[in-house]
Order: structure tokens, then C-alpha cells, then sequence
């Protein structure tokens, strides 16, 4: 059983609203956030967009004519974009504007539905394949920063979707959609994947995209119903708010934190959510582990 909400609908507020706005902030399935506080959203046409730092305007600053799916800034700065038509992971260098191909796979093993994306602290970029609808699959794929990559967990997810890794570098927290959970992958020493355990089972909902904040918590973006949950350090999870019109808050997909705002992509509508909250998010990517 999952608590009702912390928070009232009204506590929705739209960031940036691209319904009418030229260009068109059309159905976005990700959110990340540049050392700016500029906001990085994606389109159903491959684009990658900006919203300004203020919040006042938005501008395409490139587009791979696909569908972009997960995005995520490398310590480099550089943007990384998963894409659904090229079943590609893509780079925009950062201050550039033409997306270039990062890998296609790894280890003679073909993407076949790249999703979301984590770096930890040394600059290695992990990626969700969701491999099939309701046709659980492997897994989670690890790249060096050179392109270097390997299938790093081959363990079978219930499409595997969004990421995070813990905020003590130890692990790495997967969305697991049509399984209605989180699960965590250990990362042991030597950096290989370990052991994997459900954090939290969500009866009810599809869990996608995922944020922790500096305390611990983690959040969940629900593709449906239209909410976002917290989960504790301790495991106990309860609805932070929820939207039973999907309207300010619809099929949210990816989360991202600017300081104490947390901001979800709305898969349903043409617009960016926010939620003010008391605590600031992790700082990305997270700090090193510490030895044992």
C-alpha cells in the first residue's frame, strides 16, 4: 500500500508551457539540467532542446530527426541523448549543435531500445536498453568515457528504463516499468555489476524516470498514474503528488533537479512540470565511492 500525497496538485507548476511556442516543445521524455541552470528537454522528432536559464524562451539546438529518449550531461559537459529511431546513443560536444554517434551497442551487442542514461563520478556513462515491450530482456551497458563499452549487467529487467546511481557511488537504482518496481544492482570493487535487489515494489504504478535528492531519498517518475513517489533510505514509499487530471502533471517520464526544484518531462503533454521541495537534489554526477 503506498500513503496518499504529501503534496496538493496545485503544488504542480508548469516551467516552461511549449504548447504554442516556436519551436514547439512537442511530448518530452527527458529533462536534465547544465551547469547554467539551463534546462535540456528532448522532442518526438529527434530534437534537443533548451529552455534558458530564466525560463523565458526555448530554442532547438540540434535534432537527429529520431525520437530522443534519455539525456544526461557527462562531467565533461558534453550532452549525451539516447535515441529510439537510431538505437543510438548520440553526444552534443558541449557549445556545439550537431549530435554525433557514441555507440551503437557494445561487445558485437546491438541497442535495441537505449532509454536513460547515468554517469558516475569518473565520467563512465551507463545506459537502460528496454529491449521489448512486456518482453524482459537484458540489460544495462557501461561506457567508458573513450566509447569503450561492455554489456555490464545481463541480468533479464520487465524494460529496464530509468537510472540513478546511489548517492555513495555503490550502486546503480534501475526502473524496471512493466515489473512495477525499482531495483538496485550492486557495483562492486573492481566495478563489475553484483548482486541485484528490489528496493521498492509499486502495485499500481510504472515507474520510469528516477532522482535522488542530498538526503537519500529517491524519486520516481510515474508514467501512469500520472505521479511522482519518494522512496526513503529505509524503504518506505509514499505518493510526493499526484495529478488524477493529467494536466499540469502528465505521464511524467524523466526527473531532474535544479537545486531545491525538482522537474519532470511530461511524455502526454507539451510541457515541462516543476515541484518546489525543502531539500536540494544530488549533485550530478555523484561524488566517488569511498573504500569499504
Amino acid at each position: 500500500m503506498i500513503d496518499g500525497p504529501l503534496l496538493e496538485p496545485d503544488a504542480i507548476r508548469v516551467l516552461f508551457d511549449g504548447t504554442l511556442s516556436e519551436p514547439r516543445l512537442d511530448h518530452p521524455e527527458c529533462v536534465a539540467v547544465d551547469r547554467d541552470r539551463s534546462v535540456w528537454c528532448g522532442g518526438e522528432r529527434g530534437q534537443v532542446f533548451r529552455i534558458a536559464p530564466d525560463d523565458s524562451s526555448l530554442e532547438e539546438v540540434a535534432s537527429s530527426a529520431g525520437f530522443t529518449l534519455g539525456i544526461a550531461f557527462a562531467p565533461s559537459g558534453d550532452l549525451f541523448v539516447c535515441d529510439l529511431k537510431a538505437a543510438s546513443v548520440l553526444r552534443l560536444p558541449a557549445g556545439g549543435d550537431r549530435l554525433e554517434t557514441f555507440a551503437q551497442g557494445a561487445a558485437g551487442r546491438g541497442f535495441r531500445i537505449p532509454n536513460a542514461l547515468a554517469f558516475d563520478a569518473d565520467g563512465r556513462l551507463y545506459v537502460s536498453d528496454s529491449h521489448g515491450f512486456k518482453e524482459p530482456g537484458p540489460g544495462i551497458f557501461r561506457f567508458d568515457p573513450d566509447g569503450e563499452g561492455e554489456l555490464w549487467c545481463a541480468a533479464p529487467f520487465d524494460f529496464a528504463n530509468g537510472l540513478a546511481l546511489a548517492p555513495d557511488g555503490g550502486s546503480l537504482l534501475v526502473a524496471e516499468t512493466f515489473a512495477r518496481r525499482v531495483v538496485r544492482v550492486a557495483i562492486r570493487g573492481d566495478g563489475s555489476a553484483g548482486e541485484t535487489e528490489v528496493v521498492a515494489e509499486l502495485p499500481g504504478f510504472l515507474p520510469d524516470g528516477l532522482a535522488f535528492d542530498a538526503l537519500g531519498n529517491l524519486y520516481v517518475g510515474c508514467y501512469e498514474p500520472s505521479a511522482i513517489l519518494r522512496v526513503t533510505p529505509d524503504g518506505s514509499v509514499r505518493t510526493l503528488v499526484a495529478d488524477p487530471e493529467a494536466h499540469a502533471l502528465c505521464h511524467p517520464t524523466n526527473l531532474a533537479f535544479r537545486g531545491r526544484t525538482l522537474l519532470t518531462a511530461n511524455l502526454g503533454r507539451w510541457h515541462v512540470s516543476a515541484v518546489e521541495l525543502d531539500v536540494e537534489g544530488l549533485p550530478l554526477p555523484p561524488a566517488r565511492r569511498t573504500a569499504a
